[in-house]
């Protein structure tokens, strides 16, 4: 009886460490799915720097657009406008013009030049002298100015047709502008390049194109640092001016010269035919007497007969 006792003891245990071990087991296996989670917990986190550095290209496509956006700034200072052109706009734009916008304003180009770029295929290129450039002018320069040479003065900046940085070495000197004529003198303006640089001279000024403000296919507004003073307005001219005095003394002594003959030739035809007129009516007064004595003569001799008869 010990025995059975014992061996079915011993079966028991066995059982109940077999029932150990299996009831055991799943709860070792859900510990180490709980430690093999923990790596996937590092792998997202990996992935989460790729996604940093999938973020750091988008973040290099969108510097390009600024980029591009700098770099015509640096060249143009006003992007193309939308719509209509207005210079003084740009110019306001621009900023660093406002003398040069009121002069526009004032002198009725500002609206001549909106008409002709909104209203037609014309185009124009206007030279932009800077606040600065006027300051350092003498003081009262444009003050002294009459209406018609302020509007002459502006017009001087301004060319009628669009020109290109890489164009003004085509252009032939003295540069036509739209204060006319371009003799000695008068408005002459001369433009020459060295490489990129384009110098322009005026006879009284000499300066250097600065940046570009605006262009498109109808405007071209280029800065200046100094203003185009041209030789007509500020500039005498003694010898213009002196020309004309002996061509009009020279002509008025020959013409006195080439009358002078002729009155004369005139006066002693005037004087011979009234010398002329003169010895005629005493002729014929003197025939007149002699007729008369002719007359009496006889009337007198028999009036005298008679008595003595």
């Amino acid at each position: 009886m010990t025995k059975r006792s014992v061996f079915s003891l011993s079966i028991l245990l066995v059982f109940l460490f077999h029932v150990i071990n299996t009831l055991a087991q799943p709860t070792a296996a859900p510990v180490q799915s709980t430690v093999a989670p923990t790596p996937p917990a590092n792998a997202p986190a990996k992935p989460a720097t790729p996604p940093t550095s999938a973020a750091t290209p988008p973040a290099s496509p969108a510097k390009p657009p600024i980029q591009s956006a700098k770099a015509p700034a640096q060249s143009v200072q006003v992007p193309v406008q939308k719509g209509s052109i207005d210079v003084t706009k740009i110019l306001a734009k621009a900023r660093g013009y406002s003398v040069f916008i009121r002069l526009l304003k004032s002198t009725g180009l500002a609206a001549q030049l909106y008409g002709q770029l909104n209203n037609s295929n014309n185009g124009f290129t206007v030279f932009a002298p800077t606040d600065t450039a006027f300051s350092n002018l003498k003081p009262g320069t444009i003050n002294s100015l009459s209406d018609l040479q302020k509007t002459q003065l502006i017009q001087f900046h301004i060319l009628n047709s669009v020109i290109g940085l890489s164009n003004f070495q085509t252009l032939s000197n003295p540069v036509p502008t739209e204060a006319g004529d371009t003799s000695a003198g008068e408005f002459p303006l001369n433009v020459t390049t060295a490489g990129n640089q384009v110098n322009i001279s005026t006879g009284l000024v000499n300066t250097t194109m600065g940046g570009t403000i605006y262009f498109d296919n109808q405007l071209a507004i280029y800065r200046v640092d100094s203003v185009l003073l041209p030789l007509d307005i500020f500039s005498p001219k003694p010898k213009k001016a002196a020309a004309p005095k002996p061509a009009l003394t020279d002509s008025s002594n020959t013409t006195n010269t080439a009358e002078s003959p002729s009155a004369a030739a005139g006066g002693a035809t005037d004087s011979s035919s009234t010398t002329d007129t003169d010895a005629t009516k005493v002729n014929a007064s003197g025939v007149v007497n002699l007729r008369a004595n002719k007359i009496l003569l006889p009337i007198g001799i028999a009036v005298i007969a008679f008595f003595v008869a």
